[in-house]
């Protein structure tokens, strides 16, 4: 019979054991060894059974267990401790609270999906387990950050596998209360509430949930509640899932709903309303939109809230391609804005103008969610440093005017949270180098160029430790392939084969992540006959578990999947690759460590920064990798191996596979399972081994998510804070008049005439040239402008690279023409071709740069002509 109703029933905990309940309900547990091991203590047994989940431990446990347990005075010593420690992580101060200077009070941080723990399943793949990992290296740093999201009734699918090797999806029902989530309550204790108006009249509302990731509150919005019609309840069902609408009505919760959400959790604990708005990818765009309907109901005019929420918001994008940005129909976002729906305050043309493709090359009719971030941030960032120069071209057009390299976005890498994803094993064999305090400390906090003591640990313990998480993953391997072939409808005599599914001695490879093509998935496959020789070779053989979801629409991901399948079921090579269905972090903390090659073969320039081969590095794990993302600002051959790329434009995408997929398998031939099998005079791998070392000593700490965090605190939110103070309201409205006095007298402003010192065409290196220019201004005075001279390097055409940029100075004017003089140095400080410009931009203090309006004055064709180049 099947049950009309589900509730949970919470187990009452003696008195003794009360501190387990608040160590079950801050997912700090999900990263820190003791408080797991504390709750595995508890009942091993259901602790196994409940997924290493601590709430449904607790609702699993037979009150005889724990009455015992209240007895026994040494788990309650081991209780206190835990308690204790975590009451000093949340309330100690930490590497924020030691920073000088005026930091944001606090940070609210906006992400459509967040990769915490398994026991929380609200991710899909690499974005929100980047937005984990940025919480809890925010937690551990002390940073004062609010996390964001949406509660997914249905999570993101789990997958598994047909008979013939097709994806399944499968989307289980959760239940907020059996999840480590606790319900955000008003002061009468009736649940928090956010709305939002709907066209005709109708209204979504969401209850707020909040997670408590360490020191950071983690507020998901769910609108599956009774107040809302059948269609609205749906809004927060599944991650990436339904159609246009559904998807923006899933964007407007998380940004206007989000922030009314942080409001209310400010105003109900007396946390720090947040200074800085961080928006981690354009899901979360419209949250500007609601700060900006806040400051018109405080009396602003729309174009002074504008400035004022655009100085304390940063926007990060994660996509390099253009396909992979939310972009919706004009008349669709109109009806969802505007006097029937929601922020009747703001009219709604001005809404579709802030994320219009009104640009070269841009789809006029197009709302496009990742220029509207850009629009209202006033810092923007790729995920690593080759991302955030392919951001700039592909936002190019949002600065008409100037170079890709100076389009205002910069780059923070992304890094990873090594409590997480460093196996226990790896940990201990650091901590018995130089104590658990410092070894805690370098991978949360980090800091350090060099984990230099990696040098002291003996060969021999570094290849035991390596045998180990191979052999856990080789048994972690045959569990999951039998729980899959028993899904699929294997009997048990066809499963015998499954007890020699690879080998604890082989070299090992591991490929995990999501299967859009541009990762392809089956390049290995390119030449069957050479990768058998490769998995079957008989002094060096190698082995592949290989993991990975198609999204559920995608049918030429799951193809890929399915063919990857269909090789890996062929009896010849089955214990020797494997592909492992329904790839999440409970896998993938098993994965990364008991690799020993990490595979990664993207489409260049296509993968934004790609963390899951720092996950490995951080295990010891050696990567093998097109040079893209990541790998292309940090590979050096100590770490690694890089695939060399045919990305030329005459290349076609066959080709251009073969050539790719036949230099990995050289590589592997040639270089590393060579490497990976000789052996030196003492027996061991030597060289491979001193790869492991340099990997862990020097590329460790570059890959640390507390690395990461420290450069957003840095270079972002700390600027973005000091903006946000001085945008009171009076700056604010004039910052916002300036720009459209500006903008209104642009046309008048030119560059008319561009003189120097020197009458030939040549030049010696270091010397100095005096450059004299005359600029009509039109309405506009000199401290509305600055007028510069752009110098360095030129090609062939003339385009002048590696600039300097030296500010002019006014020296008199405006003569009878209306031309104002300016003049400056001009160093010529580099030799060979060379050549410079003169441009003037507007000026404004409150301005982050003088780019940041789009707005230059460059000489006319003729000027350029005459000025000439100055060496060749």
């Amino acid at each position: 019979m099947k049950a009309i109703r589900r509730l949970t029933v919470r187990p009452v905990l003696p008195d003794p054991l009360r501190p387990l309940s608040d160590l079950a309900r801050n997912l700090r547990w999900s990263w820190h060894p003791e408080t797991r091991d504390l709750f595995q203590s508890v009942d091993p047994e259901c602790w196994t059974a409940s997924g290493r989940d601590p709430v449904r431990l607790l609702g699993t446990v037979p009150p005889a267990r724990l009455a015992e347990l209240a007895e026994d005075r040494r788990f309650l010593r081991r209780l206190t401790a835990v308690a204790d420690d975590l009451d000093h992580y949340l309330s100690g101060d930490r590497w924020y609270q030691a920073q000088s200077g005026r930091l944001p009070a606090a940070v609210a941080y906006f992400s459509p999906e967040f990769g915490i723990t398994a026991a929380l399943p609200q991710y899909s793949g690499g974005l929100g387990i980047l937005a984990g990992d940025h919480l809890k290296a925010a937690s551990d740093l002390g940073v004062p950050l609010v996390g964001v999201g949406l509660l997914y009734r249905h999570g993101y699918f789990r997958q598994s596998l047909s008979r013939d090797g097709w994806q399944q999806e499968h989307y289980p029902v959760l239940d907020p209360h059996e999840l480590p989530l606790a319900p955000l309550k008003e002061r009468d204790g009736t649940p928090a509430h956010v709305a939002l108006a709907l066209p005709g009249g109708r209204e979504l509302r969401a209850r707020v949930w909040l997670a408590r990731v360490g020191r950071v509150p983690l507020l998901l919005l769910d609108s599956d509640v009774e107040e809302n019609d059948p269609g609205e309840r749906g809004v927060t069902d599944r991650l990436y899932g339904g159609g246009s609408e559904h998807r923006l009505l899933q964007e407007m919760l998380l940004g206007i709903g989000g922030v009314r959400a942080v409001r209310t959790y400010c105003r109900l604990t007396g946390h720090a309303a947040p200074e800085v708005f961080h928006t981690n990818e354009g899901h979360a765009g419209f949250l500007g939109l609601e700060r900006i309907a806040e400051l018109c109901d405080e009396g602003l005019e729309f174009g002074a809230a504008l400035e004022a929420v655009r100085a304390g918001t940063v926007f990060t994008t994660h996509t390099p391609v253009p396909a992979g940005i939310d972009r919706f129909d004009r008349e669709l976002v109109a009806r969802h804005f505007g006097p029937d729906s929601e922020l009747p305050r703001i009219d709604v043309e001005r809404v579709l103008k802030l994320g219009m493709e009104t640009y070269p090359g841009g789809e006029p009719n197009l709302f496009n969610m990742a220029v509207m971030g850009l629009r209202l941030a006033q810092r923007a960032n790729g995920v690593s440093l080759l991302h955030g120069g392919v951001s700039r071209g592909m936002f190019a057009g949002l600065w008409p005017g100037f170079d890709a390299e100076e389009v205002p976005i910069t780059s923070v890498t992304n890094g990873v949270h090594a409590p997480t994803w460093v196996a226990p094993e790896v940990f201990r064999l650091g901590a018995r180098q130089i104590g658990v305090q410092r070894a805690e400390d370098a991978l949360a906090v980090g800091g350090s160029d060099r984990w230099d003591s990696v040098a002291d640990i003996p060969d021999q313990d570094i290849w035991e430790l390596r045998r180990t998480l191979r052999a856990q993953l080789v048994e972690e391997v045959r569990e999951r392939l039998r729980a899959s072939w028993r899904q699929r409808g294997a009997g048990t005599a066809e499963l015998g084969w499954i007890d020699d599914a690879l080998d604890p001695d082989v070299l090992t490879i591991g490929f995990a992540r999501r299967v859009p093509s541009y990762k392809r998935l089956t390049l290995m496959l390119r030449d069957r006959d050479r990768l058998m020789e490769l998995l079957l070779h008989p002094e060096r053989p190698i082995q592949i578990v290989v993991a990975g979801k198609a999204h559920p629409a995608d049918d030429g991901g799951k193809r890929l999947v399915q063919e990857l399948v269909r090789f890996a079921d062929d009896p010849r090579v089955r214990h020797r690759i494997v592909f492992l269905p329904d790839y999440g972090m409970a896998m993938a903390q098993k994965l990364y460590p008991g690799c020993d090659i990490w595979l990664n073969n993207p489409l260049r320039p296509l993968e934004a920064c790609g963390t899951s081969g720092m996950k490995a590095a951080l295990n010891g794990c050696l990567n093998l990798s097109v040079l893209d993302g990541w790998w292309d600002e940090w590979y050096q051959p100590d770490f690694g191996w890089a695939i060399p790329t045919a990305d030329g434009a005459g290349t076609d995408p066959d080709r251009r596979d073969a050539i790719e997929a036949n230099a990995l398998y050289d590589l592997l031939e040639q270089r590393i399972t060579p490497r990976f099998y000789e052996r030196g005079a003492s027996g061991l791998p030597d060289r491979w081994l001193e790869m492991v070392r340099r990997t862990l000593s020097l590329l460790g700490p570059k890959v640390l998510a507390g690395r990461m965090v420290r450069e957003y605190v840095e270079r972002l939110y700390a600027p973005a804070a000091e903006a946000h103070r001085a945008m009171d309201p009076d700056s604010a409205r004039g910052l916002a008049e300036w720009k459209a006095r500006v903008r209104a007298a642009w046309p008048g402003v030119s560059v008319d005439h561009v003189e120097t010192s020197a009458a030939t065409s040549a030049a010696e290196l270091g010397a100095t040239l005096a450059l004299r220019v005359r600029v009509r201004l039109g309405d506009l005075a000199p401290e509305d402008v600055e007028v510069q001279a752009v110098s360095g390097r030129v090609d062939s055409e003339d385009r002048i690279t590696d600039a300097a940029k030296v500010p002019l100075k006014p020296v008199g004017g405006p003569d009878l023409e209306g031309r104002w003089a300016y003049e400056g140095p001009l160093a010529l400080d580099r030799t060979g071709p060379f050549g410079y410009t003169v441009r003037v931009l507007p000026a404004h203090r409150l301005l982050a740069s003088g780019v940041e309006t789009g707005l230059v004055a460059v000489p006319s064709g003729d000027l350029v002509e005459a000025a000439g180049l100055l060496m060749r």
